[in-house]
């Protein structure tokens, strides 16, 4: 799972929170439906958006949704799962999206691809994911040869990145692919006046994805000798952060100029959670309280929201982003309606008083749970592990002793921030 878009379910609220993983079971049933179950691996928080958007521009109708079976991810617990065009172009593009990014990583060698073999058989699986993405795409009169030729330029430019070239330069691929993915939602849904907003902000979108990945990679990238955009350009870390926040803040304004049935939840992605992105790449909390944390061996960017950031770039939408944030690592994103952490719909958890593995015995002495035996403990230990519930749920029931456990990130201090205006 990976993505820069990772909502907190604190700042979603149930309602939202359930259509969010509505359209992140949509993604992977998608994926498992046209492509096989292996498709699902390519399942990642960014590539939902496009369904997102096109359920956001279309009229309200049951067809947008279906119920969908038991799930291990879910606690083995039934769904209400996005479904449709939406949910099939996302597929489509996670798939040409995720063989880029193998091909990208065999290029560099990374881990165990620096191998012959490996590195054979990754580029195969890459092939045939270009080719399904491909067919779904044809389905729905997407043309993914637009993002492939996108990609494919990428080596090109970043050969020619030298210090002082413009970083922008290196993320022009990326901008292009997410455009068009970004465009074919207002097509799909029958809107064709969002087309010209919905290109602006998948354009920038775009750019902001690839800026927050090279930040994220840079110290690793520096140690290992691999290739990172903002390295090879120099372009200081301060000047990465003001494109960030441009680029986010041009996103709110080309979304002010599409329209849409019901916008909610693409709002709270791509306007609230965006900001808090690029909080969580640069290491700061929150812009109301503390100071921001430095990254990459204390270079973080102080002050990054003060300044006037003018329009650059020719970008019509680039306005000075506001101050807000949020802490990006505040709560638990997995957690509640997630379908990787939290059991949205009711009931115990796999392990816990009326799962599977509790067995509902009734209470030990003292009002507690009679402890499990060890067989016992060890499923509940495997049903925990596979659900994230121990690194994810604020509390889960420990598989042996029952007692009152907290997950890894459990914590919240997630602050509601932005000052949104919309």
């Amino acid at each position: 799972m990976f993505g820069i878009v990772r909502p907190c379910r604190h700042r979603l609220g149930d309602g939202l929170l359930t259509s969010w993983t509505a359209h992140l079971c949509g993604l992977c049933l998608a994926l498992r439906g046209d492509h096989g179950q292996f498709a699902r691996v390519v399942t990642n928080y960014d590539g939902l958006l496009v369904s997102v958007l096109t359920e956001a521009q279309s009229p309200r109708t049951e067809e947008l949704r279906r119920t969908a079976g038991p799930c291990p991810l879910r606690g083995m617990r039934t769904a209400s799962v996005a479904r449709g065009e939406g949910a099939r172009l996302a597929a489509s593009v996670s798939l040409v999206l995720a063989s880029a990014k193998t091909r990208d990583h065999i290029a560099d060698g990374d881990g165990l691809l620096a191998r012959r073999p490996v590195a054979a058989a990754a580029r195969r699986v890459a092939a045939g994911w270009d080719q399904a993405g491909a067919r779904t795409g044809a389905d729905l009169g997407f043309d993914t040869g637009v993002l492939t030729a996108a990609i494919d330029r990428q080596p090109e430019v970043e050969a020619a990145a030298r210090p002082g070239s413009p970083l922008l330069a290196v993320t022009e691929p990326t901008e292009t692919a997410t455009a068009a993915a970004f465009a074919h939602t207002a097509l799909l849904a029958g809107r064709p006046a969002n087309v010209a907003p919905l290109t602006e902000a998948g354009r920038l979108f775009g750019r902001l994805a690839h800026l927050l990945d090279a930040v994220e990679d840079l110290t690793a990238d520096e140690a290992s000798g691999a290739w990172n955009p903002v390295a090879a350009t120099a372009t200081p870390l301060a000047e990465v952060r003001r494109l960030c926040d441009d680029a986010a803040h041009g996103v709110r304004l080309a979304l002010r100029d599409a329209e849409f049935t019901d916008g909610r939840l693409a709002h709270v992605l791509l306007v609230h959670e965006l900001p808090r992105a690029v909080d969580r790449a640069f290491g700061v909390t929150c812009a109301h309280g503390g100071a921001p944390h430095g990254v990459h061996g204390g270079r973080g960017v102080h002050g990054a929201h003060g300044g006037a950031y003018g329009p650059g770039g020719g970008n019509p939408y680039g306005q000075q982003p506001p101050a807000g944030g949020g802490n990006p690592y505040g709560g638990d994103p997995y957690g509640g309606g997630n379908p990787y952490g939290g059991n949205p719909y009711g009931g115990g958890a796999p392990g816990g008083p009326g799962g599977p593995y509790g067995g509902g015995l009734g209470p030990g002495p003292g009002g507690r749970p009679p402890k499990r035996s060890f067989l016992a403990g060890c499923g509940a230990f495997l049903a925990l592990c596979c659900t994230c519930r121990m690194c994810c749920k604020e509390e889960y029931e420990g598989p042996w002793s029952r007692k009152k456990r907290e997950g890894c990130c459990h914590k919240c201090d997630c602050c509601d921030c932005c000052s949104c205006d919309c």
